[in-house]
């Protein structure tokens, strides 16, 4: 064996009880388990064997749990994996495989015209790195991942979802009307080669522009491609405020409608309007799984959410693009108007629901001369001036490039939705600005100890479980998400009795705390608690279908 883990209490990825084994890992597979002679006659997949198992690096895991690496089923890493060697928030908490091109926006498919316009329209999520742009389609983006860093790979594994509106983007620009036929065409070809080049599914961004303007039937169609492939739909949807449930309703809709698998994005229900109805999108999950309906979900165990500033916008202020905004906001009438929408009615943007400048946290900026201002609530930093005429300022300022966190969440809503049985980890991890949130670094951390060993909601096992074992279902893998022989070994060591986050709002990048050995392909990525110099990810790619 390259390497034997030994003593360690093994929770597989199932949900089932943990057993204590030795496992042995060669040639980036998990080669050989055999459990302790007192739990090897209840096991299917372990076995035992007196010989004890030998490798060239042994691991003593006296008191620690080896699960599966974790699957973060919502991130935003398609830089970060391509320009940071070390990609501490990601590894420092135990996850092996990030699924990005969420929210409908995302760096492939594009052509000449729109690479420059995606650039900047998502770098608030992800920066500007000093990566060369020199992909266009999904299938090449991933070959770029394979590449990685050097020529040696990237930090973690990696999959990709077709982002809705880049694809809508590509077909027919920013514009705020539905598709004509020969568009709705070319939309259908970009989803199908995306599938065919190896993406999971398909993503939307609902209250992101110009995904926000597609209309139910419109998704329906994609859907369809997607499901001949044996994909999923992962939608964010239109609204987590006022008309969430709603905005749920027609997912589950769109998936029916398609006989496509839905996975919702980041499922939560934010904003007093929704405190305590967490049962009410339960109830609507369980209906559509009572049909038959493959339903699944993801959350990040935090309250507040983090996106781009101008993603409060109403939907009708940002058609045509930025460089329209800019030109909307010369108009003293529109200007009024958009403020009227913001700080009364309510935009599409900001989830229905008249935004509270107050809870609204400038997280990060792309202008170094304007980076007082992170840390601020929005009304902080107005001063005098009305905060919702600061707001317009500051965005167009900062070149639509400023994130924020929006403390908006509910604890009993996040903790029942966790519970559920379809339920996955994710961190929707923005790791770009100066003050990012803790979740990117925190959250498979704080699932375990917060969640888990502290408030006790769920056991360790189903904790793993809803990390691991699920999410690998979702996206079909018949290799990963197990502690198995013959898997894949992406791996994880952790100490149930100190595993915990210890990034915090004010310092957001701090590397977990209790996972002292993480495997990505078999090679050590975190050992002893540091990172090693190993850059053995690549891309994942959903495996193919007959059609």
């Amino acid at each position: 064996m390259d390497i034997v883990i030994r003593g360690a209490e093994v929770a597989d990825g199932t949900g089932s009880p943990r057993f204590r084994a030795d496992v042995g890992v060669k040639d980036g597979r998990i080669a050989a388990i055999r459990a302790d002679r007192h739990d090897s006659a209840r096991l299917d997949r372990a076995q035992h064997d007196s010989a004890q198992l030998d490798g060239a690096r042994v691991i003593d895991a006296e008191g620690l749990v080896l699960a599966p690496g974790f699957i973060d089923m919502h991130a935003h890493s398609e830089l970060a994996v391509l320009a940071d060697h070390d990609h501490l928030a990601k590894l420092g908490q135990g996850c092996t495989l990030e699924v990005l091109g969420q929210d409908g926006l995302s760096y492939a498919p594009v052509d000449e015209t729109t690479a420059p316009q995606m650039w900047e329209a998502i770098a608030a999520w992800n920066g500007r790195l000093d990566v060369d742009y020199d992909w266009r389609t999904v299938g090449e983006y991933l070959d770029r991942l394979d590449r990685g860093i050097d020529n040696r790979g990237i930090p973690t594994n990696a999959a990709y979802l077709v982002p809705h509106g880049t694809v809508r983007m590509l077909a027919m620009g920013w514009d705020d009307r539905e598709p004509t036929p020969a568009e709705l065409e070319a939309m259908k070809a970009q989803v199908a080669q995306g599938m065919e080049d190896g993406a999971f599914g398909l993503s939307a961004g609902l209250s992101y522009a110009p995904g926000m303007y597609g209309k139910t039937g419109e998704l329906v169609e994609l859907c369809k491609v997607v499901a001949s492939y044996g994909g999923y739909f992962g939608p964010h949807q239109r609204s987590y405020g006022a008309g969430a449930m709603e905005g749920y309703a027609e997912m589950i809709e769109i998936g029916r409608g398609a006989s496509c698998a839905l996975h919702l994005a980041h499922a939560t229900l934010n904003y007093g309007v929704n405190e305590g109805r967490a049962a009410e999108l339960l109830k609507l999950v369980d209906e559509g799984l009572d049909e038959g309906l493959p339903i699944s979900l993801d959350t990040y165990p935090y309250l507040p959410g983090m996106t781009m500033l101008a993603a409060l916008l109403p939907s009708w202020s940002v058609a045509g693009g930025y460089g329209a905004l800019t030109e909307r906001l010369r108009s003293t009438e529109l200007r009024a108007r958009i403020i009227r929408e913001l700080d009364v009615e309510g935009t599409d943007g900001a989830n229905g629901v008249p935004v509270d400048w107050s809870k609204i946290e400038i997280a990060g900026v792309a202008k170094p001369e304007l980076r007082d201002l992170v840390g601020l609530r929005v009304s902080e930093a107005a001063g005098e001036r009305p905060a919702s005429a600061f707001f317009l300022d500051l965005v167009e300022r900062d070149e639509f490039g400023t994130a924020c966190l929006m403390h908006v969440g509910n604890e009993e809503n996040v903790r029942a939705i966790m519970r559920h049985g379809v339920h996955t980890g994710s961190t929707d991890g923005v790791l770009a600005g100066d003050k990012i949130h803790p979740r990117a670094w925190g959250s498979f951390a704080r699932y375990l100890g917060h969640y888990t060993r502290e408030l006790g909601l769920m056991g360790i096992e189903e904790c793993v479980a809803h990390l691991t074992g699920r999410p690998a279902a979702v996206l079909g893998l018949n290799d990963r998400g197990l502690v198995r022989e013959g898997f894949a070994a992406d791996l994880v060591l952790f100490d149930p009795q100190t595993v915990d986050a210890r990034a915090t709002f004010a310092e957001p990048r701090q590397q977990a705390a209790g996972i002292p050995y993480v495997f990505v392909n078999g090679a050590l990525a975190i050992e002893d608690g540091r990172r090693t110099d190993a850059l053995s990810g690549r891309s994942i790619r959903r495996p193919s279908l007959t059609r």
